[in-house]
């Protein structure tokens, strides 16, 4: 099982945990979370007035290979108007645009949607059960 909670966090809420919201799927192939500001296809809405974050912006798909992969899907824009890092284990790793990366299974960490031009991120922290 994925389990994943959400927060937007904007200037001074850093760290604040008001409006979390949380999902979760079953670790079975086909299984998909999606975070993006279009509520009727997203599991995990952000705030609809938060343009750096796309309609679907980011996928978490269960894969054949028994792992959890995160995908940043490629909006409308050529270039993004924000960046998407994995934390884990204490280092970040940066999320390519249109690009993907498996989960370690059994584990957590935080995926960061950081908007490029104003203090405001959408960080959602997953863990996967084994």
């Amino acid at each position: 099982m994925l389990e994943l909670t959400m927060a937007a966090v904007s200037g001074t809420d850093e760290g604040a945990t008001a409006g979390m919201q949380m999902a979760d799927a079953p670790s079975a192939p086909g299984s998909i979370l999606r975070v993006g500001r279009d509520k009727a296809v997203c599991r995990l809405g952000t705030p609809s007035d938060w343009l750096f974050v796309s309609r679907v912006h980011l996928e978490f798909q269960y894969g054949s290979d028994g792992a959890w992969h995160l995908t940043w899907l490629r909006g409308s824009q050529p270039d993004p108007s924000s960046e998407v890092g994995v934390l884990m284990g204490g280092v970040t790793h940066p999320v390519p645009y249109g690009g993907s990366v498996a989960l370690p299974p059994g584990g957590s960490g935080e995926v960061v949607v950081q908007d490029r031009t104003s203090p405001r991120s959408v960080n959602v922290g997953f863990y996967h059960e084994v």
